[in-house]
């Protein structure tokens, strides 16, 4: 006799989820993914706090009072720059074992699409959010399910690892003169500035969103050459705001961080700068004791091969364009 499942729809933004919807999260992903993509409940706390123009749904799939399968779909207008295209992102899916192969994902999906659909998203991106679980399909066969609902294939980005023990500076940095500092108090006018000259899409809207939960200002390096700021990075140490988890350092040894995103000034590129202000955040992070060092969803292999960082986990990231009748329900 089949079990009777009831789906039901929470809008996170009204209010801190139930601990047991933050529970569930936690439990249905880690039985679905490997120990070494594990997430915590203050990596789903952290994950869902507000963001600036962005609405969230989170669908449940439950038997009885047991939460079955979880979804969460994450839509932002009003920021042209940092969502060009106007897709949302469906930023996890997960099914408890016992009850995959039965239809559950494929309706949880359904529903988050036809979420995204009427909160007026044209296209909807597996992973890759503004407060990201992944920026992809984990590269694990996973995103095999997602193609059989209509996704394709639009890239592959890369985590790539490092263990800062032993780092050393490269020997063939560029002698442009600039020096790479720690940011103060007082700076965070200034950094904001940079970022919406330079980066003004997603790297802008993720340091306003880093300073507003409260991130430490210093937490970022910024590159001066002779002309005034030129450059940025951002980095993770064990106490940051944004919890180190949430970059999978599982398998390397700790204490654990992580670089980027980094940038310089678009008619500085070229001149080694980036060298030089990636440099200055790995040996500050070496400096603070952090061993295993993570680079995040980035396609640049060589560039950071070159500082010692090697491939390290691989996601497929997917999307699909929405029209109502690729999106209706035919379960």
């Amino acid at each position: 006799m089949s079990v009777p499942i009831e789906f039901h729809e929470i809008d996170p933004c009204e209010g801190a989820p139930l601990a047991a919807v933050e529970a569930a999260i936690v439990d249905l992903w880690n039985e679905a993914l490997a120990p070494d993509m594990a997430i915590s409940n203050a990596f789903v706390r952290y994950n869902l706090r507000p963001s600036a123009g962005v609405r969230r749904r989170i669908f449940l799939a439950c038997v009885d009072d047991a939460i079955i399968g979880v979804v969460l779909a994450s839509a932002l207008h009003g920021e042209p720059a940092v969502n060009p295209h106007g897709e949302g992102w469906i930023e996890l899916l997960a099914v408890a074992s016992a009850f995959q192969r039965k239809g559950v994902g494929r309706r949880l999906l359904n529903l988050a699409e036809q979420w995204l659909l009427a909160a007026g998203c044209r296209a909807a991106q597996i992973g890759g959010g503004l407060r990201p679980f992944a920026p992809g399909a984990p590269d694990t066969g996973v995103a095999s399910f997602f193609q059989r609902h209509g996704y394709a294939v639009i890239d592959a980005v890369w985590d790539m690892a490092a263990n800062l023990a032993t780092y050393r500076s490269p020997g063939d940095l560029s002698q442009t003169p600039c020096a790479a500092r720690p940011a103060v108090p007082g700076q965070e006018q200034m950094l904001l500035d940079f970022l919406r000259r330079e980066f003004p899409g997603r790297w802008r809207y993720e340091a306003e969103m880093f300073l507003a939960d409260g991130g430490r200002i210093s937490d970022y390096m910024l590159l001066w050459t002779e002309r005034g700021l030129d450059g940025c990075c951002l980095l993770t140490f064990p106490d940051s705001v944004r919890p180190i988890e949430r970059f999978y350092p599982y398998r390397l040894p700790k204490p654990w961080g992580q670089i980027g995103s980094i940038g310089v000034s678009a008619d500085r590129r070229g001149q080694g700068l980036g060298s030089a202000l990636l440099d200055a955040g790995l040996r500050r992070l070496h400096d603070n004791g952090v061993n295993g060092c993570v680079i995040d969803w980035t396609t640049l292999l060589d560039f950071y091969g070159k500082f010692g960082f090697e491939r390290y986990r691989a996601y497929v990231i997917l999307g699909k364009a929405l029209e109502p009748e690729r999106c209706t329900d035919r379960s």
